[in-house]
């Protein structure tokens, strides 16, 4: 998810409440004076970013590579790996914009650069969580109907696959028709054109169908898939000696549990300010917890590679 930095001018046009998810608070005027634990604390954030933006890059770039080249015909999932790695490496395609907009403070990518990164980000979000919900069910299915999961074609997969971009592009085009370029003095701000009860609303929305809707689902076919192998242990071992293996299983509920860790603490955060109406904490602490979140968000797109690969 994009930085949300909080205002550090009391100029800033935003009352309490006003938007402030995915670079939506005012930046820091250019000419505004910044302490060394500022400047320090960009440079980290900066150095840190691309870093991640990098390595996430070549471990997904990598990915695709090899799925596409050697999976395509043998692994049932690689529809699905595909569309994760895809995911991450578009998410991570705007660490650049941020990195720069955070050091130079001022927004330098005009009205198109607000609707597409801001769009990005919930549209990135969203089809890897409802790939990982797909990649959920598919295991289950595999468990408890394995003849209807045989028969199931790649081009099946293609069109849930293909689904789950459609409905991510739903979710994230309001934001991509609302958020405008606002010149504030020397400033530019990306905002979008409702109020704050509607951006309210819609960070809800969204929380709810990138966190609480897929963790509910995705907890169920767990939870049915315990059941299951439980059953067959007490089934078959007298017989074969041998446990089911839950490798597959444990590798798609470790991406999950990686993507909630990531992504829960900027969506609480972003909800907490929204819900009390002025920022929790004073100006520089709150950069400092943005920071952290944002970090950890793109921090997951930066792993995830290290895991696509052991699953495939």
């Amino acid at each position: 998810m994009a930085l949300s930095p909080e205002p550090t001018s009391s100029t800033a046009p935003e009352s309490p409440g006003a938007p402030n998810a995915s670079l939506n608070s005012s930046w820091a005027s250019p000419t505004e004076s910044s302490s060394l634990e500022d400047l320090v604390a960009t440079g980290t954030l900066g150095v840190l970013l691309s870093a991640m933006g990098v390595v996430g890059v070549a471990g997904n770039a990598y990915t695709l590579a090899v799925t596409c080249r050697f999976l395509r015909a043998s692994a049932p999932l690689y529809v699905y790996v595909v569309n994760l790695a895809l995911a991450d490496l578009l998410y991570l395609l705007s660490v650049p914009f941020i990195v720069a907009t955070y050091v130079t403070r001022e927004w330098h990518f005009g009205d198109v650069g607000c609707r597409l990164l801001f769009s990005l980000d919930f549209l990135t979000m969203h089809a890897s969580i409802f790939t990982l919900t797909l990649m959920s069910s598919e295991r289950y299915a595999a468990v408890a109907r394995p003849l209807d999961t045989v028969r199931r074609s790649k081009r099946y997969r293609k069109l849930l696959a293909l689904g789950t971009w459609l409905l991510a592009l739903l979710l994230a085009l309001p934001m991509m028709l609302a958020i405008r370029l606002v010149r504030s003095g020397r400033k530019s701000l990306c905002l979008p054109a409702w109020g704050p009860r509607a951006h309210r609303a819609y960070l809800t929305l969204l929380f709810g169908t990138s966190i609480v809707g897929p963790g509910v689902v995705i907890a169920l076919l767990y939870v049915r898939l315990a059941r299951a192998y439980w059953l067959a242990q007490r089934a078959s071992f007298p017989q074969t000696r041998r446990l089911p293996n839950p490798r597959v299983l444990c590798l798609i509920l470790g991406i999950v549990l990686l993507f909630w860790a990531c992504f829960l603490p900027f969506w609480l955060w972003q909800l907490l300010a929204q819900y009390r109406g002025a920022q929790p904490l004073p100006p520089r602490p709150a950069r400092i917890v943005n920071y952290l979140t944002t970090c950890l968000t793109y921090g997951n797109s930066c792993v995830n590679p290290f895991l696509y690969t052991l699953l495939t």
